[in-house]
């Protein structure tokens, strides 16, 4: 779990280096480890990612709370909603 109150998440998923369907397959798995109502922060350096997050996340019920780019590499935060 994060201990900056500013970037709260229950566990962290580096994505880096993988390309498509990769970070999006791995952030389901990760999804089963992070309790509902939890945060799931992916880090991803794939550019397709950023429509893959958003598609998977309303295809399953989560919610995408962050989308961000900080140089190349993109992160998400995903609270944990649903079962699916």
């Amino acid at each position: 779990m994060s201990l900056n109150p500013e970037d709260p998440f229950d566990l962290v998923l580096d994505a880096r280096g993988l390309i498509c369907p990769m970070p999006v397959l791995k952030a389901k798995k990760a999804l089963r480890d992070v309790p509902a109502g939890g945060v799931l922060k992916v880090l991803a350096t794939d550019p397709g990612s950023v429509a893959d997050m958003k598609s998977f996340c309303e295809m399953t019920g989560n919610r995408l709370l962050s989308s961000t780019q900080e140089n190349d590499v993109f992160i998400y935060h995903i609270e944990h909603l649903a079962a699916k």
